[in-house]
Parts: structure tokens; C-alpha cells; sequence
């Protein structure tokens, strides 16, 4: 981890690639341990589960029970400070920040989640989120582990089933 310090707000693809089998997941699921763990302070907007279930089903070929079960564990973690707040300032101050800095809406929403919760990292796979000055952005994933992680899913889409 970097010495930037937290709190830190957890993306979507940590959040995946952390409950995935592929040979880089403790990139993120480092942070994801020290977070259960009490060891960081985090913030993990309830949204980015759903959106991580998204991303196990879809990318990462898990079933919806299986990812469901993985998240609901993950939805257990009392020391984590889960935002669960959709407001309408949060709201539209999300989508100015996705206006304003060219990233979908959903980046837009975490940035201002991350604003408001006075996040110092926002700990993501996600370049997008290094437009913003707000906070520092950490990606966990080096060049060479996401062209590991790229390999991983086009042979898994190869792979019969």
C-alpha cells in the first residue's frame, strides 16, 4: 500500500478482482483483508457491491450464487464504514464531477461519495479516477499485473464451459 493514507473509498474492481480466483487478486484483496480487518479505514459505498456483481458474473464467469454468497460475506465487515446514502446533492454533484472530468456517471458519484466522506485515496483498478484533485488515487494493479489479469480473462472466454 501507498503512504498516501486513508481513508481510503474502495472501487468496484478491487472489490471484484479481490473475490476472484485470478493470479493477481491480492493486489486488491490485500486492502480488502486490512479493511475487514479494522487495519485501514474504509469507506465502500454499498452501491459497489452491486456493481461488483456485475463485474464477477460478467468478466470473471462466477455464478450469480456464487458472487452473491462472496458479497453478502463481504456486506458482514463491521469495521468497514459503509456509505449508504444516495442523496440528491451526492447525486448531482456526481454528475457534475462526470461531466467536468469526461468519466461515466458512476465515477462521477464515487468521487463526490469520496469528497464528501473526506477520503484521502480512492484505492481502484480505474485510471479515470486520477483526473480528480480532490483525493489521491492508488491502482493496485501494476502494467505488467494487468496484462496478467487481461490474459487471465481472454483464456477464461476461450475456455469451454
Amino acid at each position: 500500500m501507498s503512504d498516501a493514507g486513508g481513508p481510503y473509498l474502495f472501487g468496484v474492481g478491487v472489490i471484484a478482482l479481490a473475490h476472484t480466483e485470478t493470479p493477481v487478486r491480492d493486489a486488491a484483496l490485500s486492502y480488502v483483508r486490512d479493511a475487514i480487518a479494522g487495519e485501514i479505514d474504509a469507506v465502500v459505498p454499498y452501491p459497489a457491491l452491486f456493481g461488483a456483481h456485475t463485474v464477477l458474473t460478467t468478466y470473471y464467469g462466477q455464478s450469480s450464487a456464487d458472487a452473491s454468497r462472496l458479497l453478502e460475506n463481504f456486506a458482514d465487515a463491521k469495521r468497514i464504514h459503509w456509505y449508504d446514502e444516495m442523496p440528491a446533492d451526492v447525486v448531482r454533484g456526481g454528475f457534475s464531477r462526470s461531466s467536468d472530468a469526461n468519466v461515466d456517471g458512476w465515477d462521477g458519484y464515487y468521487a463526490q461519495v469520496a469528497i464528501d466522506e473526506g477520503v484521502a485515496t480512492v484505492v481502484t483498478i480505474d485510471h479515470d479516477f486520477e483526473r480528480f484533485d480532490e483525493f489521491e488515487t492508488e491502482i493496485v494493479l501494476s502494467a505488467e499485473q494487468f496484462n496478467e489479469l487481461n490474459r487471465f480473462l481472454e483464456s477464461q472466454s476461450r475456455s469451454p464451459d
